[in-house]
């Protein structure tokens, strides 16, 4: 597999790379525009793991004293 890093994609491979992922499975997500999400990461500014990682500490449940908070409704 290719990597993904901005490094080592063009501006359009990484628009096809955001487009597939999201064609995949991506559905609704709390009213959330998952496209402009990852703008980002196609204008070589951050690299998928960063916003992934900041999309998943915002929106993941948390374990508090055993119980788990009601997560997202995001599909991915």
């Amino acid at each position: 597999m290719k990597s993904l890093l901005i490094k080592d994609t063009t501006l359009e491979e990484r628009k096809e790379i955001v487009q597939n992922a999201l064609s995949f499975g991506a559905g609704d997500c709390d009213g959330q525009d998952l496209s402009d999400l990852y703008d980002d990461y196609i204008l070589g500014l951050r690299e998928l793991t960063d916003i992934n990682r900041e999309f998943s500490e915002k929106h993941a449940g948390e374990v508090v004293a055993g119980e788990l908070t009601k997560p997202s409704t995001c599909s991915y």
